[in-house]
C-alpha cells in the first residue's frame, strides 16, 4: 500500500489492523486520511498484513501474535536505519480491534510499551463483547450455536463459546479481565476512542461496538438525533445522542393503502429472487465454512508447532498480571442481521438462568436495574462483566448514524472509495481533527 511507511525523522508509529476476511486494502481510506492529516516526517504508518484473508479464521490470539511480531519487526527495521520511534498508536476495524487489543497485551508484557509512549487506541465497529445475539428465544439460540461453528476458532471466540487455554472462560472474557496483561496494556494508552454504527451494521451490532447494555436505536422513528456541531447528520453527541420523540399517528386513507399495495407489488420480484437464491447462498456459505475450518485447523497446527514462521513461545507469556470475503461474507452478515435482539424482563425464565449461582445473581441484578424505556439487553453474564471492566478503562465513545447505505459496517471506514460511503469520510475527519493525538 502506497501510504505505508514514513520518514526516519518520524517518531510516532501508527499501526492499522483490518477485520475479518479483510486485507490491507480495506484500510486504504483510513491510511490515506492519516497521511493527509500528518506528513511522513511526523507519522510512520504500518498497515498490518500478516493476518490477511482466511488467516483471520485462526483465532484472535494468533492474529494478535502475528500483528505483534509485525510491529516488533517494523520497530527494529526503523531502528536499524537510524530512526527512533517514541510514540505508538493502534487502530483496529471490526475484528481488527480485538486483534489489536490482544497485540497490545503482548506488547505490554514484553516491555515494548515501556520503550514507547502509548498514545491513541481506536476501534471502528469492533465487536468488543463478541457477536452473540442477545438471546432468549430458540431462533437466536440456534444462530448463536450455528454461527460459532462457521468461522473456525475466530467464530467460537466471537460467539464466546470457546475455552481459552483451558481457563474455563472464553477468550473475550480474559481479554477484558482487569487482572490480565490485556487490560493493563490498554490502560497505558493516553486516549481510548471507539466509533459504533447505531443502525444497519449487519456484522457488528451497536451494543457490542459501543460496549453498552442497552440499544436506544432499535426504533429510530421514536428518537430525535443530537449531533456533534460541525459533524451534523453523522456523529452523534456522545453525552446526549438522542432525545425521545413521539411521532403522531397518521390516519389510514385509501391513498395510503393503495400506495402500500403498489410498494409490495413492486417488491414481489425481489421476494421471488430471494426465495431462489438465498438457499443457494446459504449452501455455498456452509460449504465454504467447512473448507475454511479445515484449512484454518491446518494453519493453527503449523502455528502452534512453530512451523509458520513465528516463535510462539516468545508470545505465550503468562496472561495474568498478578502471576506474571465476497458472497460468503454477505450471507453470513445477512444471517447475523436477521436475528432480533432480546431483553431482560421481570421474572426469570429457564434460558435466562446462568450456569452457576454467580451467573444467576448477575442476571438477576441486571434484570432489576433494567428500565422500561431503555431495557437491558439479554446478554450473557460474562458480557456484563466485560462491560464493567472495559468501562473502567475510560473510552471516548462516538455513535455514528450513517444513512446513505443499507449496510454501514463497511462505510464507517470507507472500505470502498465510492460516493455512498462518503459519510464515513466525516467519521475519519472527526477522528483525526478532534480525537487523534500526536
Amino acid at each position: 500500500m502506497e501510504f505505508t511507511g514514513g520518514s526516519l525523522s518520524a517518531d510516532h508509529l501508527c499501526v492499522v489492523v483490518h477485520g475479518l476476511w479483510g486485507n490491507p486494502n480495506h484500510m486504504r481510506s483510513v491510511a490515506k486520511a492519516l497521511r493527509a492529516a500528518h506528513s511522513e516526517d511526523e507519522l510512520y504508518l504500518l498497515v498490518a498484513k500478516r493476518n490477511s484473508g482466511s488467516f483471520t479464521y485462526d483465532g484472535i490470539e494468533r492474529g494478535g501474535e502475528r500483528v505483534c511480531l509485525e510491529i516488533e519487526e517494523e520497530l527494529e527495521k526503523i531502528k536499524s536505519k537510524g530512526g527512533k520511534i517514541k510514540k505508538l498508536s493502534m487502530v483496529g476495524y471490526s475484528l481488527g480491534g480485538l486483534v489489536a487489543r490482544y497485540a497490545v497485551g503482548l506488547l505490554s508484557a514484553n516491555g515494548v510499551l515501556d520503550q514507547v509512549e502509548p498514545v491513541n487506541f481506536t476501534t471502528f465497529a469492533s465487536p468488543h463483547l463478541g457477536v452473540r445475539v442477545p438471546s432468549r428465544g430458540w431462533h437466536n439460540t440456534v444462530w448463536n450455536g450455528l454461527g460459532a461453528r462457521t468461522l473456525s476458532m475466530s467464530g467460537r471466540q466471537l460467539f464466546i463459546t470457546d475455552n481459552f487455554r483451558d481457563t474455563g472462560r472464553p477468550l473475550l472474557a480474559i481479554l477484558a479481565d482487569p487482572d490480565s496483561i490485556f487490560i493493563t496494556g490498554l490502560k497505558k494508552f493516553k486516549r481510548k476512542i471507539l466509533y459504533a454504527n447505531v443502525v444497519n451494521d449487519r456484522s457488528v451490532a451497536y451494543y457490542t461496538a459501543a460496549i453498552v447494555k442497552t440499544d436506544p436505536y432499535t426504533d429510530t422513528s421514536r428518537v430525535k438525533p443530537n449531533y456533534v456541531p460541525g459533524y451534523e447528520d453523522v456523529i452523534l453527541d456522545p453525552k446526549n445522542p438522542v432525545s425521545p420523540l413521539n411521532p403522531k399517528s397518521e390516519p389510514v386513507t385509501l391513498g395510503s393503502v393503495t400506495s402500500e399495495g403498489l410498494f409490495y407489488a413492486k417488491q414481489a420480484p425481489l421476494a421471488v429472487a430471494l426465495a431462489v437464491f438465498i438457499p443457494i447462498g446459504i449452501a455455498a456459505f456452509l460449504l465454504n465454512s467447512v473448507v475454511q475450518n479445515l484449512r484454518s485447523s491446518r494453519r493453527i497446527r503449523l502455528h502452534e508447532t512453530g512451523l509458520a514462521g513465528i516463535e510462539i513461545e516468545k508470545y505465550r507469556m503468562p496472561i495474568w498480571i498478578k502471576d506474571i470475503r465476497g458472497k460468503v461474507e454477505d450471507v453470513y452478515e445477512n444471517l447475523n442481521a436477521s436475528q432480533g435482539q432480546s431483553y431482560l424482563v421481570d421474572g426469570a425464565s429457564d434460558d435466562e438462568e446462568g450456569d452457576d449461582a454467580d451467573e444467576t445473581e448477575i442476571l438477576a441484578l441486571e434484570r432489576r436495574q433494567s428500565h422500561a424505556q431503555s431495557p437491558t439487553l439479554a446478554l450473557a453474564p460474562c458480557q456484563f462483566a466485560m462491560i464493567n471492566a472495559l468501562d473502567e478503562v475510560g473510552w471516548r465513545k462516538f455513535p455514528v448514524w450513517i444513512k446513505k447505505v443499507r449496510h454501514t459496517h463497511a462505510a464507517i471506514v470507507v472500505r470502498m472509495e465510492k460516493k455512498s460511503h462518503d459519510e464515513g469520510l466525516v467519521v475519519l475527519e472527526h477522528w483525526l481533527k478532534e480525537e487523534f493525538l500526536m
